[in-house]
């Protein structure tokens, strides 16, 4: 026997509903892979027609040596096979179908060390300081809880990054380790990187 309930979760005006149907036999809980907002906004696993329409976003992204520290000379078979294929899943944030954003959440180790997630998060230039990273984040955490994962991790957060690293410690992420010079950034040349985590 199962029944739908609904968690609202407020976060800058959008209503985020997610989707949960409960076991009432025998206590698990199964949540839909799919976050829907107020405005026609969802956040839904990407196909790869979806990935090729953000491609031009990803790839000014990994170019600008900024942020990631992926090969900028990567084309978009390469990319879609990092980003959409080798991860567990793969999410786009859309809005009245244009996709914004997107992440991935994958094993951070194998073994011992599967129970510990990590995710790469990115965002279209024009639509950043509008609360979506926020939003797959906090989508991208209860997914992790769904595939079992314990904990999510993130390995490179640039130094210089000013923006992420805010955001992830209000949503509760700690830096646990530094890198010394561990990015070679374009602008700045070698830059720390941070190791950054949440127990889920």
């Amino acid at each position: 026997m199962y029944s739908v309930l609904f968690r609202n979760s407020l976060s800058k005006g959008d209503e985020l509903i997610t989707g949960y149907a409960i076991n009432t036999e025998h206590g698990s809980t199964k949540v839909w892979n799919i976050c829907i907002f107020k405005e026609e906004k969802m956040i839904r696993e990407i196909t790869k027609s979806d990935f090729e329409l953000f491609w031009p976003e990803f790839s000014e992204i990994i170019k600008s040596q900024e942020t990631y520290a992926f090969d900028q000379m990567m084309n978009l078979e390469e990319s879609y096979d990092l980003w959409c294929k080798l991860p567990l899943k793969t999410y786009g944030f859309f809005e009245k179908n244009l996709i914004l954003g997107t992440y991935y959440i994958k094993q951070n180790a194998m073994g011992p060390g599967n129970h510990i997630c990590n995710c790469g998060y990115m965002v279209s230039k024009k639509s950043r300081g509008k609360g979506i990273a926020r939003k797959m984040c906090e989508h991208s955490q209860i997914i992790a809880l769904e595939l079992g994962f314990e904990a999510m991790q993130f390995n490179c957060v640039v130094s210089t990054n000013e923006a992420a690293i805010n955001l992830w410690k209000k949503l509760g992420f700690k830096i646990v380790g530094r890198i010394p010079k561990g990015y070679r950034h374009s602008r700045f040349g070698y830059v720390d990187s941070l190791v950054m985590y949440k127990s889920l």
